[in-house]
């Protein structure tokens, strides 16, 4: 978790500390409830405090900073209107906030956003323009608007965002004004990160103020190691509300000096989070509003804090109802609560009651077999564990012990996107197959433009699809190829400009159905 040493620039801070008291928030957004989390708290031995920005009225923290910024347009601005770019919360936010104001806003919006957010925003009385497959897109023709004569409103890098954002640690010192130790905040653009940095270090600098992020979309982390702003090169999608490749200028001018660190959460752990929100709030988070929690676990993980006072910013909870069949899924595996794993056993009778008895009381939560050899078979099984009383590497190390072959898939990405739903055995005879994981943007007829982008060059030998409610669809293909055109095969699949994995070595594969 990296740190950084604190600059004297009392002025930065004051300054964001006046513009925060005299942001008019509550014209429309709410006080939201610093909530306990009893049973979250006594398994981690720490007092866990949830800030609930999931019951503003746009169901996110975002009304705060686009109101608090469209409250500063001058009359001018205010009757030529407003544009930004967004696929979700700070869409909402600016439709509503220009609702209660009287002002035109039309909100950019990629075609890949999915309904429930572009209907939110139609709602709250936003002219919505569906542009591009990617925010990138959206946010050049939002930006083209904007040079038209309507005013951008920035989903985060703009010190009046950040000022309207600052009101949340404004209300959290407010309401605990005893012990705390440390506040953990989702992390995007910055624009919320940087608002409590502001408003905490001026008024309580022992607080720590730590940022969480997913691995594969961590801008802030990168920029702090690099001490400059850097772009990465692609962003995860999982968590959508902070998929973003840089942080903000104004946002890092802040966090460089007054953000702690920064903690980083996989996929699985974000489900696991929003599991563990359900369970003390019987609320549902989306991905992003649960970074914070998932990183309370990782740090008493990390450093065995006990008796400490931590925050965490539940900051959304827009979600696609589609997407909880992927977030339940995937919970377990980010509690260390199931393994996921391969074994191989003889073909033969028994063999399947010995492998069980090698389990002894632990519960199968999936087991997918199909014969494959006339001596040998293979086992793709899910299995409870527990991170205290039932590691998984026991489990591994009981069954080696028994001596059955094991692999463990556990954080295997393409055994637990598409192997564990396509396990049917090996292709005969097939020769030269190579097998690609793909992602693309998510939208009605995307898979037929898929599968014509790739041609008829190839013949298709697998392809496993499935819908998990998000905006990137993730495809799994077997393509069948002669000898010496995989070089072609693969210049192909760079020009189509979809991420892709080339998985043809990937031991989930090998074993099931290579």
């Amino acid at each position: 978790m990296p740190t950084l040493d604190a600059a004297p620039t009392t002025d930065l801070l004051a300054g964001y500390v006046r513009k925060t008291l005299a942001a008019p928030v509550y014209d429309v957004a709410i006080e939201t409830p610093l909530q306990p989390a009893p049973a979250l708290s006594a398994r981690l031995g720490n007092q866990v405090l949830l800030k609930r920005e999931d019951l503003q009225p746009i169901y996110s923290f975002k009304i705060r900073g686009a109101y608090n910024r469209l409250a500063q347009l001058t009359a001018a601005e205010r009757a030529q209107g407003v544009v930004t770019a967004s696929a979700g919360n700070h869409a909402q936010g600016v439709a509503l906030a220009a609702a209660k104001l009287g002002v035109a806003a039309i909100i950019v919006m990629p075609t890949t956003t999915p309904a429930l957010k572009i209907d939110g925003v139609r709602s709250r009385g936003g002219i919505v323009v569906l542009h591009g497959d990617s925010f990138p897109q959206a946010l050049a023709h939002a930006l083209q608007l904007a040079a038209e004569g309507y005013t951008f409103v920035a989903p985060f890098d703009d010190p009046h965002v950040i000022a309207g954002q600052g009101t949340v640690a404004m209300e959290i010192l407010r309401q605990q004004p005893g012990a705390l130790d440390a506040i953990f905040v989702p992390v995007g653009g910055g624009g919320l990160i940087s608002g409590i940095a502001a408003y905490v270090k001026y008024l309580r600098p022992e607080v720590r103020v730590i940022g969480v992020e997913p691995h594969d979309s961590n801008c802030l982390q990168a920029a702090l190691l690099a001490g400059r702003r850097v772009v990465l090169p692609q962003v995860g999608t999982f968590a959508d509300g902070v998929a973003v490749a840089q942080i903000g200028e104004h946002c890092f001018e802040v966090c460089r000096q007054y953000v702690d660190g920064v903690i980083t959460v996989s996929s699985d752990e974000l489900c696991a989070a929003i599991k563990d929100i359900y369970d003390d709030t019987r609320s549902i988070t989306e991905p992003s509003g649960a970074l914070a929690v998932a990183g309370i676990k990782k740090y008493v993980a990390q450093t065995g804090a006990r008796g400490e006072t931590l925050v965490a910013i539940d900051s959304g909870a827009n979600i696609n109802f589609d997407r909880l069949r992927h977030v339940a899924e995937r919970a377990e595996l980010g509690e260390q609560r199931e393994a996921i794993i391969a074994v191989t056993v003889a073909e033969e009778p028994g063999s399947f009651q010995r492998f069980c008895q090698a389990l002894g009381r632990r519960q199968i939560t999936e087991f997918n077999y199909r014969y494959h050899a006339q001596h040998a078979a293979n086992l793709f099984v899910g299995v409870q564990t527990h991170p205290q009383n039932d590691p998984r590497q026991a489990l591994l190390e009981g069954l080696e012990s028994a001596g059955f072959a094991v692999v463990d898939l556990t954080d295997n990405e393409l055994a637990k996107l598409h192997i564990r739903h396509t396990v049917g055995g090996h292709a005969a005879g097939m020769a030269g197959e190579v097998v690609v994981r793909f992602e693309f943007a998510e939208r009605p007829g995307a898979l037929l433009g898929f599968l014509e982008a790739l041609g008829q060059c190839w013949n298709i030998s697998m392809f496993h699809y499935r819908n998990h409610g998000a905006d990137m669809a993730r495809v799994l293909a077997g393509f069948e190829v002669a000898e010496g055109q995989q070089g072609e095969l693969l210049a192909v699949l760079e020009g189509l400009g979809y991420r892709y994995w080339d998985e043809t070595q990937n031991p989930a594969y090998r074993l099931f159905m290579g």
